[in-house]
């Protein structure tokens, strides 16, 4: 009951950031492989996140969860709503058994982080989130080779790499920052 709370806090809190919250957000997400995004999804959760590391890592763990889901959500519209080949249904339907296995990691990985505290079994916590995280990067790779067919419809492929690209880059924003977080 508590998790879905915990995401819908941290994506309902409207306290205005301050100028070092902000430039922390900045120059964290200059660090990661795609800045611009990070910036996108990070900086309305500035006063949130204050300075620190270990909730940069969690808001971006939140983020990527919840679009995440939304593209689960958006893929299953699509397919009810778009003539599809049996390929494609297949590949579509294979595509959202792996982003399903995504969500499930990075739903273990923000549990884990709201429980994970500096100590004895800190290190050992930390290498289950980056594990979880890291498979969630390969699960979203995976969504996308069911679509490299060259028979497949070039719209379908689009809009699957089109939403699955944006959940793999925050992934692994998600996981820059966790294993920073887990670098001290």
């Amino acid at each position: 009951m508590w998790k879905p709370i915990l995401t819908l806090l941290i994506f309902t809190l409207a306290i205005p950031p301050t100028r070092s919250n902000t430039h922390f957000i900045h120059k964290s997400c200059n660090t990661t492989l795609h800045p611009k995004l990070c910036y996108l999804y990070l900086s309305r959760f500035a006063a949130r996140i204050g300075t620190s590391p270990r909730l940069l890592a969690q808001t971006a763990l939140a983020a990527t969860l919840s679009t995440t889901r939304s593209t689960s959500r958006k893929l299953v519209t699509y397919s009810r709503t778009h003539k599809m080949t049996k390929r494609e249904i297949g590949a579509m339907k294979d595509c959202l058994e792996e982003i399903g296995d995504s969500a499930y990691e990075l739903h273990k990985s923000m549990v884990e982080m709201g429980r994970v505290r500096p100590g004895p079994d800190f290190l050992f916590n930390m290498n289950s989130i980056q594990t979880w995280v890291s498979a969630a990067l390969t699960d979203d790779d995976t969504c996308t080779d069911g679509f490299l067919d060259q028979s497949m419809n070039g719209e379908v492929k689009a809009v699957v790499r089109k939403h699955v690209v944006t959940i793999s880059h925050l992934a692994s924003i998600a996981l820059a920052f966790v294993n920073n977080y887990a670098n001290g």
